[in-house]
């Protein structure tokens, strides 16, 4: 019966396929060529291309899938916040910092875009082709071009375009060194229309997705390469690309390009017609996405409400892929809770049983989280692959070691994708790399048999992070000394080495530029804590001193506080200090603050530090920012330029502020800052100070409008008045 019925199937189609070509081959005898086109098509490539492109797009598949288990992408896709224009400048600081300092205050300046409506200009004389959409690792930029593919592959969005070819830069990679045409790589990419002429049918609309700039491996050489028209022509996939984005091969196609902000400088700007940027969700939308994962409304709120608890998670939370380890974390925890309860025939709904855990159950700094995260990972995995159901974690720890490793040295080299030649390298057998902990993600695909290749990447960069701290920890218990400085052959008491540890690192993540190694800075404090170190127990071994190892790094950490740190390091010191459950120093400045007598009171450079930090992770955004409640000084303004950057309006009048304070304030105003209005008026600025205000003003990215300054020598009035790139009034 089941060969009788693929029989009538595989006859079935030939039949419908030699119908059309007889149709088609009659409607050309009778010189109806464009009808002939049309049909051909309509009924063939469009219908093709967009029932596998359905087929591709419609799932999502999060961290570690059940077998044969997927959630329709449509179910709980959650809008994200896209805004126009994005950033003016390239920003290299690590991505969870640049969320933390700014997101939070952004978003009433921008102009929103929804995501299926890229290439709409806002405009009508405008024509958009090329757009660049950047986003920081996990925010959504992949999840918003599979709703934009899957909406037009449904006929819900944006039918005026007749093909998409997504095209990843990680699987055109493996062709870097191939020479072929363009049409072929579309062919081997799709082909189920690789008779397509694109050549006669440059009246259609084409939109190539190119996804994950920051991961391509090619030059893009935009000065250098030659000029290419010709579809049909064989040529390097550098040479094809660049006059691609150019406009030179099929001008008409629309290109769409996502990146990571810090690889957006590799396309030249003139190539671009429109700049957006993913910024995850904001807060409205993170409790739509856990109420849209959850169908039990009672489980969504208690998490919801447990997650806002915690500043550091609750911003964590911009990242859509931070809350969906989050939801995984917190469902696990709280079902387990909620059976036992229900065993013990105690009925509790989801938020009562989150307030009445303690700390070991809940999670509630980025530590616990991840930990939390890696257990339930690695039983999952137990349970998925070899069949195991036990309570507690059975580790693997040469697994994790080896894994540990390669995440520790690939983020020393702030590397992200890795290939075989790379897990081979660190003892990792390729063939079981995704089932180590559940926590390496294997791209591979398979088309037209030829191998694209495969890679490998941790699911998040936060992620690496925490598996290289928890590696450094594993080095210090084996080999007794930091993982710093692995070619000593000195070892130290445990204590010691611990200390050495905590503060090497401190010292390294403060020299960083970028900030690269913050995150992996605070889970590594984070694991040096008894009440952590118990989560991974047959892990990590219990320590000796440790609560001496705690009260030293806490001691410097305070101590580099003292330092005259820049606002973002500051800031990642204390949610060190989260980490190290201390909270003395913010205690004392909220405690000041809520008293009043910060105006009057002497504060020392770690207290301003503090200051500093309670503000701008306070949950009440300040839209203006009086210098006068604080100290009215040149410190004070300095001390807290990152938060004046954030307001919408300073005033900072009657201040006693001299040109000391001038380049501080200046680099926020040309700044990508939230500032409309600042008021100067009675200050001694000096011309000095004046001609320094205008540097700032004159930044393209001045967005000030109204300026309040009154200063008694002329020349400073005019050289305010008459500053180009700023519109701001001056009274």
């Amino acid at each position: 019966m089941q060969f009788f019925v693929e029989d009538f199937n595989k006859n079935r189609c030939s039949i419908n396929e030699m119908a059309l070509d007889l149709t088609l081959y009659f409607l050309r005898d009778m010189k109806q060529d464009v009808a002939a086109d049309t049909l051909e098509d309509e009924l063939l490539f469009i219908h093709q291309l967009k029932s596998n492109l359905k087929n591709q797009y419609q799932c999502v598949f999060e961290g570690i899938a059940k077998q044969g288990d997927s959630t329709l992408l449509n179910n709980i896709y959650t809008d994200l916040y896209i805004t126009q224009g994005g950033r003016e400048h390239v920003n290299t600081e690590h991505e969870v910092r640049q969320i933390e300092v700014t997101s939070r205050h952004q978003e009433s300046q921008e102009i929103q875009v929804e995501c299926t409506k890229m290439f709409q200009a806002s405009e009508q004389d405008k024509q958009i082709r090329t757009v660049l959409t950047k986003g920081v690792a996990g925010i959504g930029k992949s999840i918003s071009v599979q709703k934009f593919v899957l909406d037009w592959a449904e006929g819900k969005g944006n039918q005026d375009i007749s093909f998409i070819f997504p095209l990843p830069f990680r699987e055109l990679n493996v062709k870097e060194k191939e020479i072929q045409s363009l049409t072929s790589i579309i062919s081997q990419f799709f082909p189920e229309i690789k008779t397509l002429n694109l050549k006669r049918r440059n009246y259609f609309k084409v939109l190539f997705v190119l996804d994950g700039l920051d991961e391509c491996r090619l030059p893009l050489n935009f000065d250098g390469n030659e000029t290419w028209h010709d579809l049909s022509l064989p040529a390097s996939l550098d040479v094809l690309l660049t006059n691609l984005i150019k406009g030179n091969l099929l001008p008409s196609a629309l290109i769409w390009i996502t990146t990571r902000p810090a690889a957006a400088s590799k396309i030249p700007p003139n190539c671009i017609d429109q700049v957006t940027e993913v910024r995850g969700f904001n807060d409205a939308q993170k409790e739509e996405y856990f109420k849209k994962r959850f169908t039990d409304q009672n489980l969504a709120s208690g998490i919801i409400d447990h997650v806002k608890q915690s500043k550091s998670l609750f911003i964590m939370c911009y990242i859509p892929v931070f809350c969906w380890i989050s939801a995984t974390v917190l469902q696990n925890i709280l079902e387990e809770r909620i059976n036992n309860d229900l065993k013990n025939n105690q009925v509790d709904d989801a938020s009562k049983t989150l307030q009445e855990s303690n700390t070991e159950d809940i999670p509630k700094t980025l530590t616990q989280m991840y930990t939390h995260f890696l257990r339930f990972q690695i039983q999952q995995s137990r349970r998925k692959y070899d069949g195991e159901y036990t309570p507690g974690v059975s580790w693997d720890k040469d697994a994790i070691l080896s894994l540990g490793k390669l995440a520790f040295h690939q983020l020393e080299r702030n590397n992200l994708i890795f290939y075989d030649t790379d897990l081979e390298a660190y003892g990792i057998d390729v063939s079981k790399a995704s089932v180590y902990s559940g926590m390496c993600t294997q791209i591979f695909k398979e088309e037209t048999g030829i191998i694209l290749g495969t890679m490998y990447c941790f699911v998040h960069l936060s992620i690496q992070e925490f598996i290289a701290a928890l590696y450094a920890h594993l080095f210090l218990g084996i080999n007794k000394k930091s993982v710093f400085f692995q070619d000593s052959t000195e070892q130290e008491k445990n204590n010691e080495a611990m200390i050495d540890l905590l503060k090497t690192a401190v010292d390294k993540a403060l020299e960083s530029d970028n900030g690269h190694l913050d995150l992996f800075l605070r889970f590594l404090l984070g694991m040096s804590l008894q009440s952590n170190r118990l989560l991974l127990r047959g892990l990590l071994t219990q320590q000796d001193g440790i609560d001496q190892s705690k009260m030293e790094v806490v001691k410097y950490i305070k101590q580099k506080l003292e330092d005259n740190l820049s606002p973002e390091r500051s800031i990642n010191l204390f949610y060190c200090l989260n980490e190290l459950n201390d909270q003395t120093l913010v205690k004392e400045i909220q405690t000041q603050l809520s008293e009043g007598s910060l105006s009057t009171s002497d504060l020392s450079p770690a207290q301003w530090s503090a200051l500093a930090f309670v503000l701008l992770t306070s949950e009440e955004e300040m839209e203006d920012f009086e210098l006068q409640k604080f100290k009215k000084s040149d410190e004070c303004l300095i001390r807290l330029s990152a938060v004046i950057k954030t307001t919408k309006r300073a005033l900072l009048n009657d201040c006693n502020l001299t040109d000391k304070s001038c380049p501080a304030l200046a680099t926020v105003l040309g700044s990508d800052s939230s500032l409309k209005e600042l008021n100067m008026n009675n200050n001694n600025l000096q011309d000095s100070g004046v001609k320094c205000l205008c540097i700032g003003l004159k930044n393209v990215t001045c967005k000030l409008e109204i300026l309040r300054s009154y200063h008694r020598i002329s020349m400073g009035f005019n050289l305010l008045a008459s500053t180009p790139h700023s519109d701001a009034p001056v009274s």
